[in-house]
Order: structure tokens, then sequence, then C-alpha cells
């Protein structure tokens, strides 16, 4: 291939983003799964298969880092690339995770089966695993950005909820309250477990091994696949890290 054909080659497989950066349009893919079936989703180095405004998420120490300040602040997500360009490959899977809060302030969230609806924000709307550091919402599924047909608070702590075909809800108690569940909650500055599985119209949310909420979703305003990414809320000044964290894909439904 000759200098001229081989330029020509690079250029058609990049465009420039809104900002003006050459971008890659070759779509991104999951790292190969290992012998269990695991598939890494950070390397603890860089934000590689990852995608997040500059400034707000870092490495640090070995782990992924939100950071805002109030005045400053975005309602921003760092998107999994292989989930925006494969939406319709990520409908039921298992995610695990561990998080740790640095200040006594925020709110966050790992969105599942999501819709890029701000992209200049890079924001990501739908399911979320929710999380804050007063751990006033941490453990319940909230729709963000209304997504999910805008139904707010869908599942809460310490509760199984059900919303049937006719997008109506209903609630049972989990074994344990949500004063129970909390307590399980590990405090500032210490790491705690998260997995979230989404398998069929069931979604199942544990923190260090306990159930915080389960949500059967048959409306017809559910969310079937889509985008995963980590949350950083507006109006805080806040510091979050992510760490660990793996997918392993379910049979799709």
């Amino acid at each position: 291939m000759n200098p001229i054909t081989k330029l020509c080659t690079l250029l058609a497989a990049c465009t420039l983003t809104s900002h003006g950066v050459a971008q890659d349009q070759t779509k991104a893919e999951l790292p190969a799964a290992g012998p269990d079936g695991w598939i890494s989703l950070f390397n603890g180095k860089d934000l590689t298969g990852w995608e997040g405004l500059k400034n707000y998420w870092t490495v640090v120490d070995g782990a992924v880092q939100c950071s805002e300040t109030k005045e400053t602040s975005k309602q921003t997500n760092l998107i999994l690339l292989a989930s925006r360009d494969h939406p319709e490959k990520f409908a039921n899977f298992e995610i695990q995770y561990r998080f740790k809060w640095i200040t006594p302030e925020g709110n966050s969230g790992l969105q599942i089966r999501g819709k890029i609806d701000q992209p200049e924000a890079l924001h990501v709307g739908g399911y979320q695993a929710d999380i804050d550091a007063g751990n006033s919402y941490t453990g319940i599924i909230y729709d963000e950005g209304g997504v999910a047909g805008g139904r707010g608070i869908m599942s809460n702590r310490g509760e199984k909820t059900l919303w049937d075909a006719d997008n109506k809800r209903s609630a049972t108690p989990l074994g344990k309250t949500s004063d129970e569940i909390k307590a399980v909650i590990k405090p500032l500055g210490e790491w705690n477990d998260v997995a979230v599985t989404v398998d069929g119209n069931r979604i199942t949310y544990r923190i260090n091994g306990q159930v915080t909420t389960e949500l059967t979703d048959n409306s017809p305003k559910a969310c079937k696949d889509g985008v995963i990414g980590l949350q950083m809320h507006a109006g805080h000044t806040m510091t979050l890290q992510f760490k660990d964290m793996k997918i392993k894909m379910l049979e799709q439904k």
C-alpha cells in the first residue's frame, strides 16, 4: 500500500468529535472471558475501554476515581464503550465491582440497560443501582433521566417491587428492613462489594452479600438492553472510587 492510500485508509477510520479530536470509529469490544466466564472491565492503570469527561474521571491508586466540586459539577457518566457500540448485547449479565466514598457528600450509581440521552454531557439514563455518601439511597433502583418511563425510585431498599403489564406498581418486603440493610453498608473510607444481576425482567441488587432490592419489570416501559455507565451526579463536591469491575454475560432471552 502506497503512503497516500494508507493515509486515506487511516482517515476513513476516524472522525472528528465535537471537541475537534480525531476518534477511532472501530467499534469497541469486551476483552475475552476467563475460564470462569468473567470479563475484567478495568485494567487498574488507565481508562482503556471507557469514555468520560476529562478531569472528572481519572485513575488513582489502581481505582477509577470520579471527582468534582459543586461549582463545576456535571450530571455525567463514565461509559463502557463496548456497551455503547453494542447495546443489544448488554441485556442479561451480572456485574460486580467495589466502591468507596472518599468524601461525606455525593451521589452516584451504576447505569444498566441505559440510553445515552445527552451525548455532549456523556449522560446515560435508565435503570440505576444507586449509591450515595449518606446511604439514604444506597441500594435502591432509580430511573435516571426518566428513560425507563419517568418512574423515579423504581424499587426501594428492603423491598421486592413488581411493575405489571399495565405499569402499575406493587411491593412486598424483603427479609430485612431498609435500616437493617443500611447497617450492612460500610462507612466512608471503606470498600463495599456490589453485585447487580440483570436477567430477563428481573434486576437483583446486592451489597456486601445482602440483597438490597429486587425489581421485576413487566411494564411496556421496561428497558430491554443498553449502555453501562458509572454516574457522577451534579450538585456535589464529591470524590468516589470504583475498582475490581467485572462482568459475566448471561444467556440472552
